[in-house]
């Protein structure tokens, strides 16, 4: 089960053909002095036709983050709802010259800096598996990963990252797939982050990917760090770099574990409105405090005597 969409630039029409289709991105900017001619028209006929609609950019990831995501940003009068994503590939040659450590920080620095302005709205990033399996060096997407793969079947882009989009072919026409179950699924979970003040599992509100990290952003005491660092639930997770070497080995353990729970949830509150939010956010907490607390154990007691 899963719903359909497309990606379109300037090689498309100003009305593409919207038939089966629940989304559609369309390019909108390429690097400071590019603009797609034909995206306000294509983004028209897609909300005119009922979809779901996401912009996004191509960097020139040699320039400032700020002044492309500022001109990107500024060509659309965003709504709640509209997806913002960064196309975040550079096989091209006004990227050729760009290091690889200076793309993946790219990367992370556009989707902080987007989020600060739009937060409000969904902001993710596209990226072929070349690019996350050999790029990417943090593991961040935003609220949503727009992964491609080529050859695969829909839904199957071949990474244990969660996903939220799968681009599987690219035959005459961009070829996505979500897997929530409906457009109204889809359109719910975007429009579910034009109200973050909303405690996670205050309301009947669907939890999204925000919620959750919110809860990955608390920062936790640990008795023993050096000098008295405080890291967050997102650190202990992964492994923070400032903890001592057990510590790191635990982060990796438990952080495929946090990957889960974020997928769970966003995809639970995405696909049924109607779940209890407080007890999966309960669960999430429950998950996360254990993982806290075995983390805390093997850094503060020392070993057993043998």
């Amino acid at each position: 089960m899963g719903i359909w969409g497309e990606d379109w630039a300037s090689y498309q029409s100003a009305a593409p053909d919207t038939s089966g289709l629940s989304f559609a991105f369309v390019k909108v900017t390429e690097g400071t002095g590019y603009v797609n001619p034909e995206w306000q028209s294509q983004r028209d006929h897609a909300k005119a036709n009922g979809l779901v609609w996401g912009g996004y950019h191509y960097p020139h990831m040699g320039a400032s983050v700020q002044t492309e995501a500022d001109f990107f940003l500024s060509q659309v009068a965003w709504k709640p709802g509209d997806l913002v994503c960064l196309d975040w590939e550079g096989y091209d040659a006004a990227n050729a010259g760009v290091s690889r450590s200076q793309q993946a920080a790219y990367k992370d620095a556009f989707l902080h800096y987007v989020k600060g302005k739009l937060p409000h709205n969904p902001v993710g990033v596209y990226a072929n598996v070349d690019y996350w399996h050999n790029v990417d060096t943090t593991g961040y997407y935003g609220d949503f990963l727009w992964i491609a793969t080529a050859g695969l079947p829909a839904g199957q882009p071949g990474i244990s990252a969660p996903w939220l989009f799968h681009q599987y072919s690219a035959a005459s026409v961009d070829h996505d797939y979500c897997h929530l179950a409906s457009t109204q699924a889809l359109r719910d979970w975007a429009l579910a982050f034009a109200s973050p003040s909303t405690p996670p599992g205050g309301t009947d509100m669907p939890m999204t990917p925000a919620d959750v990290q919110l809860l990955l952003n608390t920062r936790v005491p640990l008795a023993k760090l050096p000098g008295g660092y405080v890291p967050s639930v997102a650190e202990l997770l992964n492994g923070s770099k400032t903890a001592d070497d057990q510590l790191a080995a635990l982060g990796k353990t438990v952080s495929a574990q946090g990957a889960a729970i974020t997928a769970l949830v966003a995809q639970l509150g995405a696909q049924h409105p109607g779940v209890d939010t407080a007890a999966v956010v309960a669960a999430v907490q429950a998950a996360i405090a254990a993982a806290v607390v075995h983390v805390d154990v093997a850094v503060t007691q020392p070993p057993a005597a043998p």
